[in-house]
């Protein structure tokens, strides 16, 4: 029997973990669930920031400098918008569009964004099943002293500058998981956490229902990677967002946040003195360099992580 793997994933982090991963296991035995609490409308167009740049990067189509986006993309379209006297703040490049127009045409007649998601990555020629956690409205939104705002307004417009005072997931009480995503945690040999953020990446998908109960009841080896290596994140704002909702900054934290449903934390060298308490939680800890400067790098964190 083939062993299936479901990982659950973020943006920039997961894909570049995802990376490595695929160097180790067919796509075709990965599924991937995906973050869309960070989609937005921009200019008329449906954004599915996570989606695209798991896809873009398992496609080898990713700017490898930004870690989102099309290589080599330009941006003609935005700096035209901007002549308009449209404050575009969000990044969308020239060939990047086409991937939202087709995205929002087909969500216009009626299709689902999971839908859409599986004729784009066929598309790219992905062979991973890439998975939206949901095909409901869902939307993070970050409670800061200015007011709530968007998560990407928040993160891109304001360039997380504001003080974090809470954060909320519009739309959680009726959002479904998408097809597909209970069985994929169900069927799953192996589930994995990527080093995402815990509050807006991860935290969103364990917060969609049903997921959260489909992982307890699991017989799958959880496996999670620790986003945060010395008390700081590798990428992104998961130090602002802990701290903003009283958490220590930790790899600590983490584990805790998943400790009803993991099995092995992967975290860092630089953190090996926490690997006593976490154990402490009932969670099996392994060290290893998990910083993913190269691509060596990433596969050997693969390779800890499916041996774990």
């Amino acid at each position: 029997m083939t062993d299936l793997i479901t990982a659950l994933a973020g943006g920039v982090g997961a894909a570049r973990f995802l990376t490595g991963i695929v160097k180790k296991v067919k796509q075709e035995n990965l599924t991937i669930i995906v973050n869309t609490g960070d989609d937005i409308e921009m200019h008329g167009l449906h954004i599915s920031p996570d989606l695209d740049i798991v896809t873009y990067t398992l496609a080898g189509f990713v700017d490898k400098t930004k870690g989102w986006g099309i290589d080599g993309d330009t941006f003609q379209f935005l700096d035209a918008l901007k002549k308009l006297g449209v404050k575009a703040w969000f990044s969308l490049g020239d060939r990047d569009l086409a991937t939202h127009v087709y995205r929002t045409e087909r969500l216009r007649r009626g299709k689902l964004l999971s839908e859409v998601t599986a004729a784009l990555t066929h598309a790219f020629g992905v062979t991973a099943k890439i998975l939206p956690m949901t095909d409901d409205r869902f939307e993070t939104r970050i409670v800061t002293e200015r007011g709530t705002v968007h998560f990407q307004e928040y993160l891109v417009k304001r360039q997380a500058q504001d003080r974090v005072l809470g954060v909320e997931f519009a739309g959680v009480d009726s959002a479904k998981a998408a097809s597909g995503v209970i069985e994929a945690l169900k069927n799953a040999s192996l589930v994995v956490v990527c080093p995402s953020n815990p509050i807006v990446s991860i935290g969103t998908i364990l917060s969609v229902n049903g997921v959260r109960d489909a992982l307890r009841q699991s017989d799958a080896r959880k496996v999670a990677v620790s986003p945060i290596v010395a008390g700081a994140a590798i990428k992104g704002p998961a130090g602002q967002l802990l701290r903003g909702l009283g958490l220590e900054v930790s790899a600590f934290t983490v584990a805790r946040l998943y400790s009803d449903f993991l099995d092995v934390f992967v975290i860092d060298h630089a953190d090996i003195e926490q690997k006593e308490r976490i154990e402490k939680l009932g969670i099996e800890v392994k060290v290893t360099n998990s910083i993913m400067r190269t691509l060596k790098d990433k596969v050997n964190l693969a390779n800890v992580v499916l041996k774990a």
